[in-house]
Parts: structure tokens; sequence; C-alpha cells
């Protein structure tokens, strides 16, 4: 377990690397070669690319994502920019953001009606 001052300087670093990961898929259109580079350089810092994203098994994304220390809602952000990122590009990662909000949703311990209804919006494509 990481100490408080560590915890801390971690909640950061995941933070400013999902918002940067948040900046760069929210757009209305394909990406182009530049951002998806950007992107690339982002999940490094998770120890991902776009094709172990891909590879990896729902399970296996959730255990890495606890054991970089992601709390519910660094989670849920992450699984947001799984969906975002479906739409701008030809990746399939609904299942995976699926994964991730069911595991919140379970794991937890608070119903969230915000995550419930993003799972029923996921189920009912």
């Amino acid at each position: 377990m990481l100490n408080k001052g560590l915890r801390d300087e971690e909640k950061i670093r995941i933070d400013n690397v999902l918002k940067t990961l948040r900046t760069l898929v929210y757009v209305p259109y394909p990406l182009n070669a530049l951002q998806k580079s950007e992107i690339e350089n982002q999940l490094k810092e998770f120890g991902l690319n776009i094709e172990t994203l891909v590879d990896y098994s729902n399970q296996d994304l959730i255990t890495l994502l606890n054991n970089l220390h992601f709390d519910w809602e660094q989670l849920e952000l992450f699984a947001d920019i799984l969906i975002e990122f479906s739409k701008a590009e030809n990746y399939n990662f609904e299942d995976k953001a699926l994964a991730v909000y069911q595991y919140i949703q379970a794991e937890s311990k608070v119903f969230s009606f915000g995550i419930n209804s993003k799972i029923s919006s996921l189920k009912n494509k």
C-alpha cells in the first residue's frame, strides 16, 4: 500500500494523464496520426498502448488499473474515455468500458445512478 504522500502524488499523476486523454479523444471527427500518437504517449503512462488495450481481457485491464491505484472516479473516467475513443475510431472498447462500470458498481459498495445509467445504455446497444 502506498503512504498518503505517494498516494496523493499518484492520484495527481493519474488525474493529469486522464485529463489529457479525455481532451484527445473528445473530438467530433476521426483522429489524425498526431492525435493517435499523443493518445499512445498518454497510454504509455499506464503501461498500455492501443494494441495492448485491444488485446487485454476485461479482467486483465481492471487488474492493471487496480494495480496502478486508480480510484473509483478515475476508473469511471477511464471507461468514459474508452467509449469516446470507440466513437472517434474503429475500435470497440464498449465491452471493456461496460466491464469497468460493472466492476465499480459491484465493488465500490455505493450504488451510483450515473454508472447504472451508463451500464444500461451500453447493454441496450
